[in-house]
């Protein structure tokens, strides 16, 4: 994939890997008893044969600099900055070796000494 080149991709996939990211995240949390885990693997499969794929960047340490992800902070502090919480995921157009941002991923930050260790 050349740098530079422009990657479109439809709404309606945008929308399909944010719900499928928010499923995967809820099955971690709540526990998959009817292995729907197995299920979302294969869509996420689907997804990276035509190049696109999705991060979670929960638990990740930001930095002003990343340009991947827009946060909004919570709490008073400002150092030591960890995800805390992803309203949308980061979604690339490529493959794990070279890849270019379609989405950037929303997500709240706070700071670690804060969140309680």
């Amino acid at each position: 994939m050349h740098p530079n080149l422009v990657v479109e991709v439809p709404k309606w996939a945008l929308q399909v890997l944010n719900n499928l990211c928010d499923i995967e995240r809820k099955l971690s949390i709540h526990g998959d008893p009817g292995n729907a885990k197995r299920n979302v693997e294969r869509i996420k499969e689907v997804f990276e044969d035509q190049k696109l794929f999705y991060e979670d960047p929960i638990g990740e340490k930001f930095s002003e600099t990343r340009t991947d992800i827009e946060a909004s902070i919570t709490g008073s502090g400002t150092e030591n900055l960890v995800v805390v919480e992803v309203i949308k995921p980061i979604i690339r157009a490529g493959d794990e070796t070279f890849s270019k941002v379609v989405q950037k991923g929303i997500v709240i930050v706070e700071s670690k000494s804060q969140g309680g260790e």
